[in-house]
């Protein structure tokens, strides 16, 4: 029979889809991951045994006193055995999933029930999605989302949706049919007998289709870990993947204790919601007689209150989050920003990985690093879930991921060359010494080489071109695990001295462990050596450049190379950050000969190490000042840190001492108010801008308006609107209050947004050549952007000019002395203050920084005329 290529249509399906409908993708991509975030962020924020205590009265609330304290016990244990953290990632990728799926799956549930066509249509389908293997849904999710959360979560939501479509429709069918047509015969509208007949009746199997979707949901999130998909998924997979009984049991009883405890509080649920869960309730209650107080719990409603005030209190709050986890940051040069690391859990990769997640910690990055197989991490890089990969056994073990995704990623080189693809026996194997010799010796190994992960490139070597080469094929089976599996296999043979070939690679700590045998390959099957890649996803250089040449740079020699391997294997399982640690002590000078980092050509200043917080609101000039300052005081060592604050908090947090400093206070005019109620408290360090003005502008293409009189005089071209900024800043205020009753201006509509909102509503309109009325102020890089025309204010209603001047709270002066005088002697020009506003501009939000650097690379001599310091 011919053969039918199923598995390349379905492939080439996918592919159509992913070209077709790749904004679709991104967009579930984006949804979910947001939803996976915050309520990641809310059960990872408190601490441990806080919301293990919270999870704790929630079951006592719902079972009663013993299974509470039995919960407390769990999740303490969990975290007892350093577990919570994945737990909790666990946790929140099975709520996520469990709420997409109800509000997909009762729909179609519901509908199934009340149509034959639909039931007997979705059945097939349904069948399709609970039978197929759940690894199954991992490779498409991999293609459309790339690897982590995202595809473990579309993928669970497929296996785990059929029960909830199931037991919906189940329920309702089981509903009485009198009862409906009772209430039909009453005129119900259908809707009604459904909210309030057939759901309440259906509750108690809807409620057991709620228990098995998550039951099925946390099992599938653990199958996760394999993509990078995080939490206890990857807790259970390393330790398959490293044979580690230990950690692959502290994964699984984590695993254990979730689903007992999800398990149980689920079916309590159902006796609270359900009338019929009641009732059993109520005769179960009675039946225990004297014991009634261990079943003892508070009502629904004031459960769930206070639940939900200590969820909000330990978790949305923060109020006990969780502190810094103390990295030591030696150089700033990445200023928090995340990169992504993958690896394949092979020895070298393992240690280059980790050693390379310190070394960023140390320069001020984010790293994340996650073990993947091979093809997932090849695939994940090229879609960009993972930036960099210091793992790629070029040109000849990992070719076929090469051909197929080198357009999509950048070669950094090779930072070690000297490698080798080999099988190896051990020594004591008496004339075994290459792979001619293992022809015909099939019986003295049992027919067996242990090999490696199915998808890696040595696996693929020896299947497609060695064993044929050699003629093992037939006589020698390739049993693929993974790397771990094959070495605890060459260990327990080892220790009995019995026969054993492995496929094994140069570099690996095997060879010094035990005595083996490279077997010699004469016929050059396994290629001449690879060196051992970093590769970057498209773009990561660009976005990178300092990363991207350190990587480009990186080399290790053998003897390191071996070192850190050890130092890692001394460490243990799950303490690979440690191992890493160590072995920078003992090789002083690595990180900076690795990752070089220019020396500052800029003195420190007196109070370096000092860290000012310095406040803004969401104007242009501070933002762009704000930036600068940090920039400045950064070159003199100082640690700044800066907190974005409306106007009021700004003015309330200089006061009670929680900012030093601003250095955008509007007066006299602007922030009256504000000076008014808090001056006492502060402290006025000058002006560094004089030439400031409040007005309303409108483009200059509008014709016949000029001053505020004429904008009365066209109230409806502008359709009786003012667009405004933010509502509690003093320009708005004297708008109000003062200059729009000057100009008879009262009957216009002022919105009240933001700086930004109004600044898009003048883009919109000008680009359309649409009159628009907004609230501005000079200076202001929107001046030099659009053709903008300043209303003359003859009633000088907007009060004399503003000076922009620097505040700071009582006794700044004396703790930042030398910042101190710096400020109180700074002025910026017109030209400097737009032309840094432009730089920023340039860059683009979140680079603001980037903008910055180059205003002062374009000002030589800024820093020195802003903070001056006296060279030793």
């Amino acid at each position: 029979m011919p053969r039918i290529h199923l598995g390349d249509w379905v492939a080439h399906g996918v592919d159509w889809l992913r070209e077709n409908l790749g904004p679709a993708f991104d967009l579930i991509k984006v949804v979910v991951e947001t939803m996976y975030d915050a309520a990641n962020a809310v059960l990872t924020a408190p601490d441990p045994l806080l919301l293990a205590g919270i999870l704790a009265v929630l079951a006592f609330w719902l079972r009663g006193l013993l299974p509470g304290v039995l919960a407390f016990a769990g999740l303490a244990l969990i975290d007892s055995i350093e577990q919570w953290e994945p737990a909790m990632n666990s946790l929140s990728l099975v709520l996520v999933s469990c709420v997409i799926i109800f509000a997909i799956a009762v729909p179609i549930g519901i509908w199934a029930a009340r149509s034959r066509a639909v039931s007997g249509t979705i059945r097939p389908v349904l069948d399709f999605m609970q039978t197929m293997p759940a690894m199954v849904y991992l490779i498409p999710g991999i293609f459309f989302f790339g690897v982590g959360p995202v595809p473990g979560m579309v993928a669970t939501i497929v296996f785990a949706m059929p029960p909830a479509v199931r037991l919906t429709e189940l329920g309702i069918r089981q509903v009485d049919a009198d009862l409906v047509e009772a209430a039909e015969a009453f005129g119900t509208h259908p809707r009604r007998t459904l909210w309030r007949v057939q759901l309440p009746l259906a509750l108690p199997t809807i409620m057991a289709g709620v228990n098995q979707v998550i039951m099925l949901a946390l099992s599938m999130v653990v199958i996760a870990g394999m993509v990078g998909g995080g939490g206890l998924g990857s807790t259970v997979y390393d330790g398959i993947s490293s044979v580690d009984v230990g950690l692959g049991f502290e994964g699984g009883i984590a695993v254990v204790i979730l689903a007992i405890y999800l398990d149980r509080l689920t079916s309590a649920l159902n006796q609270r919601v359900s009338p019929l869960g009641r009732r059993a309730l109520a005769r179960a209650n009675t039946a225990l007689g004297g014991l009634k107080f261990l079943r003892w719990k508070p009502a629904t409603p004031v459960a769930m209150v206070g639940v939900l005030v200590l969820a909000l209190v330990a978790g949305g709050l923060n109020v006990f989050g969780k502190s810094d986890d103390g990295t030591e940051v030696i150089e700033n040069v990445g200023r928090g920003r995340p990169v992504s690391m993958g690896y394949i859990d092979w020895p070298e990769g393992v240690a280059s990985t980790y050693l390379w997640k310190e070394i960023l910690q140390q320069r001020g990055f984010t790293p994340e690093a996650k073990s993947l197989e091979v093809g997932a991490l090849y695939n994940g890089q090229a879609q960009g879930s993972v930036d960099i990969q210091t793992n790629s056994w070029l040109p000849a073990t990992h070719a076929s991921y090469w051909a197929k995704y080198k357009d999509r990623l950048e070669d950094y080189g090779s930072w070690y060359d000297k490698t080798s693809l080999e099988i190896a026996v051990p020594s004591y194997v008496k004339g075994v010494k290459s792979l001619d010799d293992l022809k015909g010796k099939g019986d003295l190994f049992k027919g067996k080489i242990y090999g490696i992960e199915p998808g890696a490139g040595e696996t693929k070597l020896y299947e497609d071109k060695v064993q044929d080469v050699y003629g093992l094929k037939g006589e020698y089976e390739l049993v693929k695990s993974n790397t771990s599996a094959m070495l605890a296999q060459l260990d327990r043979a080892y220790q009995k001295k019995e026969p054993i070939a492995v496929t094994l690679w140069s570099p690996h700590w095997a060879y010094d462990k035990y005595e083996l045998t490279k077997l010699k390959d004469p016929e050059g099957a396994f290629g001449a050596g690879d060196g051992i890649h970093t590769l970057g996803r498209k773009g990561f250089a660009k976005d990178e450049p300092e990363v991207a040449r350190w990587l480009k740079d990186f080399k290790l020699t053998d003897t390191q190379l071996t070192s850190l391997e050890g130092a890692i294997q001394d460490a243990g399982k799950g303490r690979q950050e440690e191992g890493v640690k160590a072995w920078l002590k003992k090789n002083p000078g690595i990180v900076d000969q690795l990752a070089p980092v220019a020396k500052s050509r800029y003195t420190e200043g007196r109070q370096a190490g000092a860290a000012p917080v310095i406040g803004y609101p969401a104007w242009d000039e501070g933002i762009a000042v704000t930036h600068l300052w940090e920039n400045v005081l950064e070159k003199r060592g100082y640690r700044p840190k800066k907190t974005k604050l409306d106007i009021g908090p700004l003015f309330t947090g200089l006061s009670t001492g929680q900012v030093d400093v601003e250095f955008d206070a509007w007066l006299p005019v602007a922030q009256k108010s504000y000076w008014d109620k808090y001056g006492n408290d502060l402290v006025d360090l000058g002006a560094w801008y004089d030439k400031t003005s409040l007005e309303i502008a409108v483009p200059s293409y509008v014709e016949g308006v000029r001053t505020m009189d004429d904008l009365r005089a066209h109230k409806d071209e502008f359709k009786g609107r003012i667009v405004g900024i933010e509502p509690g800043t003093g320009q708005m205020v004297r708008l109000e209050n003062t200059v729009m009753p000057a100009y008879g201006l009262s009957d216009f509509k002022l919105t009240k947004a933001g700086t930004s909102s109004m600044l898009a509503e003048l883009e919109r309109a000008y680009a359309k050549k649409e009159p628009i009325a907004v609230v501005l102020w000079s200076p202001h890089w929107a001046y030099d952007k659009y053709d903008l025309t300043r209303l003359a204010d003859p009633e000088k209603t907007w009060g004399a000019d503003n000076q922009i001047r620097t505040l700071a709270t009582k006794g700044f002066p004396e703790k930042y002395s030398e910042l101190n005088g710096w400020l109180k002697n700074w002025h910026m020009t017109p030209d400097e203050l737009m032309s840094l506003e432009q730089a920023i501009q340039k860059a683009g939000r979140g680079q603001e920084d980037e903008g910055v650097e180059k205003w002062i690379d374009a000002h030589p001599g800024i820093v020195d005329e802003m903070a001056p310091v006296k060279k030793q």
